[in-house]
């Protein structure tokens, strides 16, 4: 589900999880194999996640992010390391349910104070965001305001459209939001956010409709022959 990463040299081990564990009380450290396995079981919630490349193991692989907010321009991505966060087995299947992420998310504000965390990324989206960034995104959506549009979802920008990447992980489908004529700019932004906001409440789209966005207007919606989402001003 998630990816963090850490500075060269600054992966924490079982014993590092094990402390925050005990400090803040957000999560526990429900399994820990013997040895040096490089991974933890932890526990929110009632849910429980993996967490893999624990030092002094090797770490994961740094993940390649087709976006990146809050990040310094020269950040070298391929000389950190990475931990990846997973739902345990008992989550299969349901990794995508909002309840189950909203665990997820609350357990990766707590690891963001780690030592060493450069960046946190969530992979369905393929993007890297600071945790300054991640935590002021995620916290007030935990409480119950806006989805978290561009740290658990994505936008690309195209020459006559907007278009969604990883909101097909809570929906099953992704959308393009067309400008109607010229390249797309802040206020298509802005819609797509909120667009994303409205899709993950409302689920996935079977029928053409129009919608209204507060601060946005009409939209209509409709999906294409692919099953994702065609979206034009109405």
């Amino acid at each position: 589900m998630a990816t963090l990463l850490f500075a060269p040299g600054a992966r924490p081990d079982a014993d590092a999880l094990a402390r925050l564990a005990q400090a803040d009380h957000a999560f526990a450290v429900s399994h820990r194999p013997a040895g040096s396995a490089g991974w933890v079981e932890l526990l929110r919630d009632g849910l429980t996640f993996d967490l893999s490349g624990l030092s002094p193991d090797s770490g994961n692989p740094p993940p390649v992010a087709a976006s990146r907010v809050g990040l310094p321009a020269g950040l070298d991505v391929a000389a950190c390391e990475a931990l990846s966060l997973a739902p345990g087995p008992h989550l299969a299947g349901a990794e995508n349910l909002l309840p189950v992420v909203q665990v997820a998310a609350s357990l990766l504000l707590a690891l963001s104070t780690l030592p060493g965390l450069v960046a946190i990324g969530w992979v369905p989206a393929g993007n890297l965001v600071s945790p300054r960034w991640f935590v002021d995104a995620v916290q007030p959506w935990l409480d119950g305001g806006p989805f978290p549009a561009l740290a658990l979802a994505g936008l690309k920008r195209g020459a006559e459209s907007v278009t969604s990447s990883g909101l097909r992980f809570f929906t099953g489908q992704e959308f393009e939001l067309h400008t109607q004529g010229g390249r797309p700019n802040e206020s298509h932004a802005r819609a797509a956010v909120r667009l994303i906001d409205w899709l993950v409440a409302h689920g996935r789209i079977t029928q053409a409709q129009t919608i209204t966005l507060p601060g946005i207007g009409a939209l209509w919606i409709e999906t294409d022959e692919s099953g994702n989402i065609s979206v034009r001003w109405a």
